[in-house]
């Protein structure tokens, strides 16, 4: 039984070999390209579960098309980097990308990402026993995971989602970076993932993302969904 679809995209043959032959062992199909451009008309024709993107390729790079994807899908990617530096992590969380590798990388350090990414995307498949939030211009309906503002459905990636439902399940209460680390990534995750992640949330979510009215910052703490003022 095939667990889920992959497109790996890289310029360099071993490591589609590498992605290939690790993920297709456990059960997953995977399909390979070597240019952003490959990938995106892949998309195009294909559903997949999961995009595995390497950055430096010719043509367009690896951040062009996570930026492209993300203005059409929600499909989780996980971004492949030779630097392991800040920047490219940053630049890559900023377009939309779930999560990072730094090459060289394990067959098992591959797999866990994998696995780590789509288990998330399921989780939030499911509010709960609450099916849906409203306060003032937004709406989300847990039940079918989308997203409104002043009525106009709004996409978001998978862990913005799932960051949106779990500050919108509790509501008006601050939680903390740790607990939202926890809770939308997993163990192990620095806050410069979630520090992008709320960006990208209040420049698709705010009036004014500079200064924003919905999702705020409680300096030194975290995070709340504020439902006392204007959304």
């Amino acid at each position: 039984m095939v667990k889920g679809r992959i497109l790996a995209v890289d310029d360099e043959p071993r490591y589609l070999r590498l992605i290939r032959f690790n993920l297709e062992t456990v059960g997953y199909r995977v399909d390979g390209v070597g240019t952003g451009e490959a990938a995106l008309e892949s998309l195009a024709i294909d559903g997949f579960d999961l995009v595995i993107l390497d950055i430096m390729l010719p043509g367009l790079d690896g951040f062009e098309v996570c930026e492209r994807i993300r203005e059409v899908s929600s499909v989780p990617i996980i971004m492949l980097t030779a630097k392991d530096t800040t920047d490219d992590r940053v630049k890559g969380l900023r377009l939309g990308a779930d999560d990072y590798i730094t090459k060289p990388f394990s067959a098992q350090e591959l797999l866990a990402r994998v696995e780590a990414v789509l288990r998330r995307a399921q989780i939030g498949e499911s509010g709960g026993a609450q099916t849906s939030f409203s306060h003032d211009r937004l709406h989300i309906n847990f039940l079918d995971h989308s997203v409104r503002i002043s009525g106009a459905e709004i996409h978001l990636s998978p862990t913005e989602y799932r960051l949106l439902q779990y500050l919108a399940i509790n509501a008006g209460m601050v939680v903390t970076q740790d607990a939202l680390l926890e809770n939308v990534w997993g163990p192990n995750y620095q806050s410069d993932v979630l520090r992008m992640t709320v960006r990208r949330l209040r420049q698709r979510l705010e009036k004014d993302p500079a200064n924003p009215t919905l999702i705020k910052n409680v300096v030194g703490v975290g995070y709340l969904l504020d439902t006392m003022g204007d959304g």
